[in-house]
């Protein structure tokens, strides 16, 4: 058996053992436009239909150590402060598991007798992801702990957010409202897009500042407000915006606690913008986290996505005499011709997203490990691929998922 994990033919999911992998172990989040990228440590990053212009949270490659800021956790157990996936903090966990599935990662850890089990997912019809959390306490002792959520944003051009500093410091603006922080640079100047950060229950605290939550001379692994073991309700106004949420949790022995986090991304029409001068309309989302702050709405909606797979991956099936070639043909090789199909290698922890769109040639080429299990979405993508080929019989090289319109960028 692998020193790292195995593959889990029954649940369809690859089980990771030990979170120091050779490399990020990764997996792939949404299946229609919203999307991300995730290690088995909780790495990686989001997007909305485009890794370049629509980018919703930050991601810096060639980074040292590598894998560093993703879909961070931190919980604080008296004087110990861990995560769940082991990043940032690489505090030594008693238990880690990372199971990659079809469309979501469950990542669990335990420390010190807490249990911390990680669900991420994004729903079928929408546009946000979700991250569902149960805490155990496996001890016979009253357990009181905080628990801080991170993700920094991208200020939404990707190639934009990590070159044109001289300006993007003094543009990042965010909004606070009861459990959700907003992420709305630009939204006044020129955007109808926001992202928005919620939780399903009532927080301790809030941070939008990322110096104020990090400090400016620490790090992801010891942030200032997890050691101090409270946020500061900081604003950001230009700078670096992130969003953190604070919850105190008491947890009595053997008891559970199930409560959830909603990443997620969202736009109003232009003459409906605001509700009040330069604060963002928050209607249709109210009504959606209303809808989403029950527990058993997001078990229904990842029970929905499991679904999904499986009607999928059924539509071609073979039977043979050798265990790793069914698994391949059946689960694996289907699944990752799905993922190409949703991101033609735009997006990745090699590919960045940022120099180039989806190529021509290889979207042309990946309708054929695709076409049999989505063949109205395959029509599409011909359709969409037609718009850049020239009248000459020449082509973009690739082109841009949001805008459909061809670059001749170098992939």
């Amino acid at each position: 058996m692998n020193t790292y994990g195995y593959f889990d033919d029954k649940n369809r999911e690859y089980v990771i053992k030990r979170p120091d992998t050779p490399l990020p172990w990764t997996n792939y989040l949404g299946c229609e436009k919203y999307f991300g990228v995730i290690s088995n440590t909780a790495g990686g990053y989001s997007f909305y239909m485009d890794a370049r212009l629509r980018r919703i949270t930050r991601y810096r490659y060639n980074n040292v150590p590598v894998d560093t800021g993703g879909r961070y956790l931190y919980i604080k157990d008296g004087d110990t402060v861990w995560n769940p996936g082991w990043k940032p903090s690489q505090t030594l966990l008693d238990q880690y598991s990372c199971r990659h599935g079809l469309g979501y990662t469950v990542i669990k850890g335990q420390k010190n007798g807490v249990e911390a089990e990680v669900t991420y997912f994004v729903p079928l019809g929408e546009n946000m992801e979700i991250w569902n959390i149960t805490l155990t306490n496996n001890t016979k002792q009253e357990k009181e702990i905080t628990l801080f959520s991170f993700v920094e944003f991208c200020l939404w051009d990707a190639m934009d957010d990590m070159t044109n500093f001289q300006r993007n410091l003094n543009t990042g603006e965010v909004e606070v409202e009861n459990e959700a922080i907003f992420h709305k640079t630009e939204y006044r100047e020129r955007r109808n897009h926001y992202a928005y950060f919620t939780c399903s229950q009532k927080i301790d605290g809030f941070d939008t500042s990322r110096d104020a939550f990090i400090g400016v001379h620490d790090g992801f692994e010891n942030p200032r407000a997890v050691i101090s073991g409270r946020c500061t309700n900081s604003i950001s106004n230009g700078w670096y915006p992130v969003g953190v949420h604070q919850v105190n949790i008491t947890l009595s022995p053997g008891r559970k606690k199930n409560l959830h986090f909603i990443l997620g991304y969202m736009e109003n029409k232009e003459d409906e913008k605001f509700s009040a001068p330069d604060v963002i309309n928050k209607e249709s989302l109210w009504a959606k986290m209303k809808v989403y702050k029950s527990s058993e709405v997001v078990n229904k909606a990842f029970n929905e996505l499991k679904m999904y797979w499986a009607e999928l991956l059924g539509r071609y099936r073979v039977e043979i005499d050798n265990e790793h070639v069914e698994r391949m043909v059946n689960i694996w090789n289907q699944y990752q011709c799905m993922v190409t199909f949703n991101l033609s290698r735009s997006a990745s922890f090699y590919e960045s997203g940022i120099g180039r769109g989806m190529g021509f040639r290889d979207s042309n080429q990946d309708l054929l490990g695709f076409v049999h299990m989505v063949p109205e979405r395959a029509r599409q993508r011909i359709l969409d691929i037609a718009v850049v080929q020239l009248s000459d019989g020449s082509c973009y090289h690739q082109y841009q998922p949001l805008t459909k319109e061809g670059n001749k960028d170098m992939g």
